[in-house]
């Protein structure tokens, strides 16, 4: 936005730091708006997408999944990586059946989060599935371990209160289910 200007970094020159599986991390020397120079370093990310995924009862499928940095179990939405050239909605009915079993008959796009602004680029895609069936068991990847559970919308904003619920994709997808 042109009335953004003063606020504007450039960017010098860009260089590959670190290259792994599902991460690149990059450091930039930037432009600043003032005429000054600045290191800007990040963590490229291919993006991902949550689902608020909608039982007949009313009820939200959650997941119990231990996380590696943190060392803890955590409790989220199905949540899944976006493969190359996958459409988003792609993404989030192939990560709803891979993680529950379930499939929907309903989706609805709900809007963008980005977890990390200061150090990624990483943006989650936030869906809503309902009319939900189960198609089978979860088809989940060699490497993912995950307990499937079912929290009402009320019992949802409770564990955020009380702490339970700490990941930021699922916070902010439960401010989603007071849309006007």
């Amino acid at each position: 936005m042109s009335h953004d200007q003063h606020l504007i970094e450039s960017e010098i020159s860009s260089e590959t730091v670190f290259k792994g599986h599902l991460l690149h991390v990059r450091m930039d020397r930037v432009l600043l708006p003032d005429g000054k120079e600045s290191v800007r370093e990040y963590i490229t990310h291919p993006g991902a997408v949550v689902v608020l995924a909608f039982l007949d009862n009313g009820n939200l499928l959650f997941e119990r999944q231990f996380r590696y940095p943190l060392r803890r179990v955590f409790l989220e939405l199905p949540a899944g990586k976006i493969d190359p050239g996958e459409a988003i909605i792609d993404t989030a009915q192939r990560e709803l059946l891979e993680e529950t079993g379930y499939t929907a008959s309903e989706w609805e796009y709900l809007g963008v989060m980005h977890p990390c602004i200061g150090y990624s680029d990483e943006r989650i895609e936030i869906f809503a599935a309902r009319g939900l069936k189960l198609a089978g068991e979860k088809q989940l990847d060699h490497n993912e371990f995950l307990e499937v559970v079912e929290l009402s919308p009320a019992d949802a904003k409770q564990a955020v209160w009380d702490g339970r619920i700490t990941d930021a994709k699922t916070i902010t997808s439960l401010f989603w289910l007071d849309k006007p």
